[in-house]
């Protein structure tokens, strides 16, 4: 039986061996088209997931990268609407150069410039040039969640955190209000200097009505935000005489450069000095005591020089010291020709530029709070103290770290730009650091070596304005991607100083 059974399926497993194979059905053509669409968008969801994890890797996740960013989009953006043919008042447009000098200088409000703002850009170009004027004075980040709150009436985590950071609010919660308060003073002022600056033109200069509420209106913009363009190739040497034009943007300018903290906490307690914070306080006393010894200094220094305060009547020289006072700490209008001053002047606006205005304001320089806290410093290490003590207050010591770090590298900045320029040009050393200290602190002052610095030197003003009104310690913290914090202290020891 088992040889039986081996033959039967020895016998048909030859007649299966033999039999033809069936021929494999053949795909149709919209079977195939299937398969391959599904295949497509199988790698292309892959792509997308990989692109998604390179973009969560490289976009930003901490607020002052987001800062450093919107600052970065804004002057790409202003450079590539100066370059429109439109922007540009004679033939062709503007050279990559010119216009990311120019937008950069109006995003960080400085005022330096490489070509005659009144001359060479149109009147579309000089329109974009006061809109960035105006977004970087406010702050990308703020000017954006503006017009959140204006359209939404809401703000979500992420623009209030922004937001936040860049107007230095102290939580979260009060973002909306910091945001309607600081638009609202950003109104008043520039309207109301507008409009003393229009009936000025009109009454005292003839100018049309259209014309003077043009000229009003971009000289308020630009005073306001301490950005210190403006629409006459002397800028504002010919009103060096005027009370009517140079006090109104002195204020404009004094105001805007205080901070918006400062201005929201006199609108509260103007009444009440005694309940005012160390922050109010650091401010306003540092920028009565800058305003009256700068006044006095460029006053004595330029008295007697025939080619800027030397031939001027006593009030008026008084009235040209006080508003390049003014000027020199935040602003970039000039009523003086700079190029005409004494070395002795240029060395003491450097000091003024250097120093600058109030914190979270539209001021550029160290700031005031930085200066007054490291002239406490000293004063107490000189006195013997172990505490810094401020009107009746004790300094948090991460504030000395901070100060310190914010000086040393400010000053590493200007050394090292300082020296690079003196290599690529044969401009003198006073000229130079005047330029380079201008450009940090985004004050826009020139001695009128700015447009005949080489491409490679226009390109470090070009970085020293945007480090500069982010600041150092800013776009420090942005490039730093990863914070590590430290769960462990070395012993304590003290090497010799002095």
């Amino acid at each position: 039986m088992l040889f039986c059974g081996d033959s039967v399926s020895a016998m048909h497993l030859k007649a299966y061996q033999r039999s033809p194979r069936p021929e494999r059905r053949r795909n149709k053509p919209s079977t195939r088209i299937i398969e391959s669409a599904g295949s497509i968008a199988a790698l292309f969801g892959t792509l997308l997931g990989a692109l998604g994890r390179v973009l969560r890797f490289l976009l930003p996740r901490h607020p002052a990268q987001w800062i450093v960013l919107g600052f970065a989009l804004a002057i790409i953006l202003g450079t590539g609407t100066l370059m429109l043919p439109v922007a540009k008042a004679g033939p062709g447009g503007a050279t990559l150069l010119e216009a990311l000098f120019t937008a950069t200088s109006a995003v960080c409000v400085t005022g330096l410039i490489t070509v005659d703002t009144p001359v060479f850009w149109s009147g579309f170009g000089k329109a974009a040039i006061l809109v960035l004027i105006q977004i970087g004075g406010f702050g990308v980040m703020s000017f954006g969640s503006l017009l959140g709150v204006l359209t939404a009436r809401r703000l979500g985590l992420r623009s209030r955190m922004l937001a936040a950071a860049e107007t230095k609010s102290t939580g979260f919660g009060d973002v909306r209000r910091v945001l309607l308060g600081v638009f609202r003073i950003t109104v008043i002022v520039e309207a109301a200097l507008a409009l003393i600056l229009m009936l000025r033109f009109m009454v005292g200069y003839g100018y049309q009505p259209m014309e003077a509420l043009w000229y009003g209106i971009f000289h308020s913009v630009s005073s306001f935000n301490n950005a210190g363009f403006a629409l006459y190739t002397d800028n504002l040497m010919g009103f060096v005489s005027d009370p009517w034009i140079c006090l109104p943007i002195a204020a404009a300018v004094i105001i805007g450069g205080l901070g918006f903290p400062v201005l929201f906490e006199l609108g509260r307690q103007y009444r009440r000095p005694i309940h005012w914070s160390m922050n109010t306080k650091l401010v306003l006393y540092g920028s009565l005591v800058l305003l009256v010894g700068g006044t006095v200094f460029i006053s004595a220094a330029e008295w007697n020089n025939p080619a800027t305060l030397g031939g001027l009547p006593p009030q008026d020289r008084i009235l040209g010291g006080f508003f390049q006072s003014v000027i020199t700490r935040t602003a970039g209008f000039n009523s003086l020709d700079i190029a005409q001053m004494h070395p002795v002047s240029w060395m003491g606006m450097d000091i003024l530029m250097f120093i600058g205005g109030g914190p979270a304001g539209t001021a550029g320089g160290l700031k005031i709070t930085t200066f007054a806290v490291l002239f406490f410093i000293l004063s107490t290490e000189l006195r013997g103290g172990t505490a810094v003590n401020i009107f009746g207050k004790r300094l948090s010591r991460a504030v000395h770290r901070q100060a310190i770090t914010v000086v040393l590298l400010a000053i590493a900045l200007v050394v090292t730009s300082t020296m690079y320029l003196m290599i690529i040009t044969d401009f003198g050393q006073e000229k130079i650091i005047f330029e380079v200290i201008s450009a940090f602190a985004t004050v826009g002052l020139s001695t009128g070596i700015t447009a005949g610095l080489p491409p490679a030197g226009q390109v470090v003003l070009i970085l020293l304005m945007f480090i500069g009104r982010l600041g150092p310690v800013t776009l420090g913290t942005a490039l730093a991607v990863h914070s590590r914090p430290i769960m462990y202290e070395y012993p304590k020891e003290r090497p010799l100083i002095g």
